[in-house]
């Protein structure tokens, strides 16, 4: 297999422009387009399998579901027989839960290509269903997992290596303020100083909110240009399912792969105490309800897989449509996609 960096090619014919809109009962990528995209699949799994990873393949469906604020997965019921109340499930958000439960069971280097699905997430970056790159491996601290995340973007892209952007500098850099030590009342009047258009609801102790949207309005654009950019130690308070390393202030082991100011990864490196991981899921229900959003399960089988031992390690989820759109010279995700939600 051909392993430049370049990554795959294909003529100039085919980089020219978007394509001409097609009637529906035909895919909205070009056979071009979808070849590329088998291509990169292909050298993908030699990237990891270089390096001893083992592909991995785990259920769609799930009795769990990760509790976020802002991710609503599908679900289902599956009948149970007569008399039995029916059992839910879920159409999974990522392959997270499984693949760590796949670490608890002694499994040290994995990754999988995964269809995930989330509700209400529909653009043209966006497809409620989509195909996810995650990948785990045992022993890993932060540095080493932004260095694999880095040599697989420059394997696939060919634009140089990322450069590491702690948030807090870039936040800095476009903002003017300290997202780790500015009260919230400063990031407020900060929006108001720039002229932004808040969306409406936003309430005015909702740090983490105020946050997100300068982040989005002043900074993600000019992450990634011209080379790919990884953002890491988040605040303390958006650690999701990584660990937070003490200081002052503490901060998140998260970090995010940009590209032309597009989100591509997000890694952590991972939370292994059960019980923080149930604080957090409370936290984040109470959340869910004052969002006027209904609240997720709170118990899984991942919580039992930590409590009996999940190793250190880092993981990453990564976009592949995204890859695969930026790589090709895409302007949407429907221009690499068979058959997106509209043509499904």
């Amino acid at each position: 297999m051909n392993r430049d960096a370049r990554g795959p090619t294909r003529s100039s014919q085919e980089c020219a422009g978007e394509p001409p809109a097609r009637p529906d009962h035909l895919p909205s990528a070009t056979l071009a387009a979808l070849r590329f995209r088998a291509e990169l699949l292909k050298r993908l799994r030699a990237f990891f399998d270089d390096r001893g990873f083992l592909e991995v393949d785990t259920p769609i469906l799930s009795a769990d579901t990760v509790v976020d604020r802002h991710l609503d997965a599908f679900s289902t019921e599956l009948p149970c027989g007569p008399g039995r109340p029916p059992r839910r499930l879920w159409l999974h958000t990522s392959p997270e839960f499984h693949m760590k439960r796949l670490l608890a069971a002694g499994a040290e280097a994995i990754y999988q290509f995964a269809h995930v699905f989330r509700q209400g997430e529909i653009g043209p970056l966006h497809n409620p269903e989509f195909t996810m790159l995650e990948w785990y491996r045992a022993g890993d601290g932060p540095e080493q997992g932004m260095l694999l995340l880095s040599d697989l973007c420059e394997a696939t892209l060919g634009r140089g290596p990322a450069e590491q952007v702690s948030y807090r500098e870039a936040f800095e850099h476009r903002v003017g303020l300290d997202p780790l030590a500015s009260p919230t009342d400063a990031l407020v009047a900060r929006c108001r100083e720039l002229g932004l258009a808040v969306p409406l609801g936003f309430a005015e102790d909702d740090r983490d909110s105020w946050l997100d949207f300068l982040l989005t309005e002043c900074v993600q654009a000019h992450l990634g240009r011209p080379r790919p950019a990884i953002l890491y130690d988040y605040p303390a308070s958006q650690a999701m399912l990584a660990r937070v390393r003490g200081g002052d202030p503490p901060v998140a082991e998260r970090f995010e792969l940009y590209v032309d100011g597009i989100e591509l990864a997000n890694g952590y490196h991972e939370l292994l105490d059960a019980a923080e991981l149930r604080r957090r899921n409370r936290a984040v229900n109470a959340q869910r309800v004052a969002d006027g959003n209904a609240p997720l399960p709170e118990e899984s089988r991942l919580l039992a897989a930590m409590e009996a031992g999940l190793p250190s390690a880092v993981g990453v989820a990564l976009g592949f449509d995204r890859l695969v759109m930026l790589a090709f010279g895409a302007k949407t995700l429907g221009q690499v996609l068979a058959f997106p939600i509209d043509r499904a």
